[in-house]
């Protein structure tokens, strides 16, 4: 199956910010739900542990079978319309942002990645296509495990991405 690559890289206040919108046919609080509970997330993604309410959680990406958690610093959490998180994991700091908007049922997930650096944008650009698409399935009734990176993201998406960097 080809995949066609919806991402874009845009300038805002003078750094770029990788941007993927996806849609879905359902309330904003389902959608949220998706992006937020633990279990809801395990069937795209992984899942968290710990208690948000201290700003940060561990966050374990099982897709990719790693059982090794990475710490996700909430930096801002308005229920169910936005959700900005800073991933660590050793030295690199990614900024993931998710803003979501409802219209007559219809519920758009924005994801940003600011400050994406450019020269990585080739990977990071399919590898978060690959992962929101998976989120489509789960929450569509798709099969999840029949989404393929390496034969429908990564190298697919690359020529686009890099194209998308300059």
């Amino acid at each position: 199956m080809s995949r066609t690559p919806t991402g874009r890289i845009l300038q805002q206040d003078g750094r770029p910010v990788l941007r993927l919108t996806r849609t879905f046919r359902a309330p904003r609080e389902d959608v949220w739900a998706a992006v937020t509970e633990p279990e809801r997330l395990r069937r795209w993604i992984g899942t968290w542990s710990g208690e948000p309410a201290t700003g940060r959680v561990t966050f374990v990406m099982e897709a990719e079978g790693d059982a090794t958690g990475e710490e996700m610093e909430i930096r801002e959490c308005v229920p169910p319309r936005v959700l900005r998180l800073t991933s660590h994991v050793g030295e690199a700091r990614w900024h993931l942002d998710l803003v979501l908007e409802e219209d007559d049922g219809v519920t758009t997930l924005t994801f940003e990645q600011p400050g994406v650096d450019p020269t990585e944008a080739e990977s990071t650009g399919p590898g978060w296509e690959y992962y929101l698409d998976r989120l489509v399935a789960a929450e569509t009734g798709g099969d999840v495990d029949a989404i393929d990176f390496e034969r429908d993201y990564y190298p697919a998406m690359v020529g686009h991405y890099r194209d998308q960097a300059r």
